[in-house]
């Protein structure tokens, strides 16, 4: 196989995304023979076997659900060429954001607020996740940056570099009427307090409960959340504590009507960015590490 032909791969994908030759001969505008033709000269010179027949219709093999992931990006990627070339005078810069559930959105917001201010006009592209999965994007270039709240974890498999951006201390927040039960001496006031808690993806879910264990408090966890923007509604609500960084501390008793009863210096949150780059040179990457080192975390 000399190279790939990309006419029989756009083939083979409206065959694969429509589920029948029939259904993608008429969005090709072909008759389906030609596209048979096409799809079984495809799976010849790849050498596999790309569908099985479910009925009458067909479904992708286990190799075939491979290819079709690369002819997605492929294809994916095509579509985003095409925008910028109808984009006047190329000069919107695309920024593809994959932020990870255990970082804090708030954070999340303020470091990427300065990539929409460059002198370049910036598409943003933002998508949540979890951390195994935006690291796999990350991987085959469909994200830019990557936002976690720890390094890249050693058994991944990926050609990456971790940028620490900062680092925070732990603040514990209560609404008015709960931090007026619990009293004022903390950290002992958390002994038997309802307590939620960032679920164990996060990577200070360990530290904390090390913490809390140091310190000889022992509260009533009511809950464990995989998302921080969640467990914050819940404490809005009264359900119990729940910690967030320091560095966002007026932000979240704004947004979310509480107080903060007390700092955890022993506990430290920190937010990487993920890049493919070992030098960070996207401008939209170096104005977010800019504002991280001289305004957010300091």
């Amino acid at each position: 196989m000399s190279s790939l032909n990309y006419k029989h791969l756009r083939y083979f994908w409206m065959v694969a995304k429509t589920g029948s030759i029939a259904k993608a001969a008429a969005q090709l505008h072909l008759t389906p023979q030609s596209v048979s033709g096409q799809l079984t000269e495809f799976a010849d010179t790849l050498g596999v076997e790309l569908f099985r027949r479910a009925g009458r219709n067909l479904e992708l093999t286990e190799t075939g659900r491979r290819i079709l992931s690369y002819a997605e990006h492929i294809f994916s990627t095509g579509d985003e060429l095409l925008e910028v070339v109808r984009d006047q005078n190329f000069t919107t810069i695309s920024f593809r954001v994959g932020c990870a559930d255990s970082v804090s959105k708030l954070i999340a917001c303020q470091l990427v607020e300065p990539a929409l201010k460059l002198d370049e006009p910036v598409k943003l592209i933002c998508r949540e996740g979890r951390l195994d999965s935006l690291v796999a994007d990350l991987a085959v270039h469909r994200l830019d940056l990557v936002m976690a709240d720890r390094p890249i974890p050693p058994h991944f498999s990926v050609r990456a570099y971790n940028h620490l951006l900062g680092e925070s201390p732990m603040t514990a927040f209560a609404t008015a009427e709960l931090a007026e039960r619990l009293g004022p001496d903390f950290p002992a006031c958390l002994h038997n307090a309802p307590l939620l808690l960032p679920g164990e993806d996060f990577a200070i879910h360990q530290r904390l409960l090390r913490w809390l264990e140091h310190s000889e408090v022992h509260p009533h966890v009511v809950g464990e959340f995989d998302d921080s923007a969640m467990m914050q509604a819940f404490g809005q609500s009264g359900a119990g504590v729940f910690f967030a960084p320091t560095v966002i501390a007026p932000q979240v008793c704004s947004q979310h009507e509480v107080v903060a009863i007390g700092q955890v210096d022993a506990v430290v949150e920190q937010v990487y960015a993920l890049t493919t780059e070992r030098r960070l040179s996207h401008p939209a990457t170096v104005a977010i590490s800019t504002l991280a080192r001289d305004k957010l975390f300091v």
